[in-house]
């Protein structure tokens, strides 16, 4: 199959799309990718990035044709907006300009949603199967996220979403509670399909380096959060049980790594309650690092805001703790929290609820290495048998 992959973001910016264009080189499928410019998260072109510059690039056998974009900034509702339609407008006119033919258009649906359009617009002009991989749901995520509540805006992305659901021959989800809401959108039940998200390989078969960053690692047990520094992920209540938790027991550290847009009122917040000797913030790395940050882990975090649209996402991060084998704690609803309960492999406590995540950071410290062990072990075999890239690939493939 010829395949175009739509997504504005791609290597060397971290996402799971990735790892699957490489996954479908691998199955003898020939792809290309039709990206923008990296700017994730920091808001400014990476190195060797500009908005004229022209690159000759390749992922894994991968062409990757990259589109100007204007870079996300702050991150503000004004200069996302332009960041956004600025790749929609870039990317049609490159498909315009092109005369190739794909067999599938494969868009990797993060926000926003409307990245889809130039593979619509390849479908109308070149009759090609389009594929959308939901990973946030819209409008709900963009009034969770920005707190956007202007009903007329919220009206007319609903309506954006339901021509994009009609024109789409597959909306592939990444929750099985998506459904729902997708149908709602007056999306046609047939063309729903489950697609779960997977971690990559190298959490599955590590290659660790104990020693690489054993340097920047705090003494004592240590709590960690590898992702996205945003809205989302509900700091303020984080900050909260850490506040608890150093009241009770000093030897209990926080290993943040990551980025995003409360990433400066993060590090504020760390300031202004003296927890310097308690939370050690990173910073961004590779994902081929993390396998040698999480060996030093003796659990992880994982946490969303109480909005019934985040009780439907699976977090992406979910995948990679458990196939690397590490219990996990969790304070979020739905299916995020239903997923560490049926496994087993940690404890959970509702969004929000940080006197509770308190209690249960300081309860799995009181176990021995042993239990900690079988519940890392629980979590990989939950993972094996749910969440298999093989399976999950094999599932896609299926679809074309």
């Amino acid at each position: 199959m010829k395949i175009l992959i739509v997504s504005q973001y791609f290597w060397p910016e971290t996402f799971r799309i990735n790892d699957l264009s490489k996954e479908l080189i691998i199955r003898g499928h020939k792809v290309d990718v039709l990206t923008g410019k990296p700017n994730y998260p920091h808001g400014k072109f990476y190195k060797g990035y500009s908005f004229f510059s022209k690159h000759n690039e390749s992922y894994f056998g991968a062409n990757i044709y990259r589109v100007p974009v204007i870079p996300r900034g702050s991150a503000n509702g004004f200069r996302l907006a332009i960041n956004y339609l600025s790749f929609v407008l870039f990317s049609s006119l490159f498909v315009l300009s092109k005369s190739k033919k794909y067999d599938i258009t494969f868009t990797f649906g993060t926000s926003p949603i409307t990245q889809v359009f130039p593979a619509l617009l390849h479908k109308k002009l070149k009759k090609s199967k389009s594929l959308l991989w939901l990973q946030d749901l819209w409008p709900e995520s963009v009034s969770a996220t920005s707190n956007i509540d202007n009903k007329l805006v919220i009206f007319l992305l609903s309506k954006m979403v339901k021509y994009i659901y009609k024109k789409t021959d597959k909306v592939l989800i990444q929750s099985e509670f998506f459904k729902e809401n997708v149908l709602k959108h007056n999306c046609s039940e047939s063309k729903v399909e489950y697609l779960p998200n997977w971690a990559e390989d190298l959490f599955i078969n590590p290659t660790v380096s104990f020693n690489k960053f054993k340097h920047m690692m705090p003494d004592g047990f240590k709590v960690f959060f590898a992702g996205n520094i945003g809205e989302a992920q509900d700091f303020e209540s984080i900050i909260k049980a850490i506040k608890i938790i150093n009241e009770k027991k000093k030897n209990i550290k926080f290993v943040i790594i990551g980025d995003g847009r409360k990433r400066s009122w993060l590090e504020n917040e760390i300031k202004n309650n003296n927890l310097q000797d308690v939370i050690v913030l990173l910073g961004s790395f590779p994902v081929e690092d993390m396998p040698s940050f999480f060996v030093h882990a003796d659990v992880m975090l994982l946490s969303l805001k109480s909005e019934p649209i985040f009780s439907l996402t699976i977090p992406s991060k979910i995948q990679s703790y458990m196939a690397f084998g590490k219990p996990v704690v969790g304070m979020l609803d739905g299916i995020g929290s239903k997923i560490i309960q049926d496994a087993g492999c940690g404890y959970v406590c509702s969004a929000g609820n940080y006197n509770e995540l308190a209690n249960l950071v300081l309860k799995l410290y009181s176990l021995n290495q042993t239990e900690l062990i079988n519940l890392g072990i629980n979590a990989q075999n939950y993972y094996t048998e749910n969440f298999s890239k093989e399976k999950i690939m094999n599932s896609l493939e299926s679809l074309f």
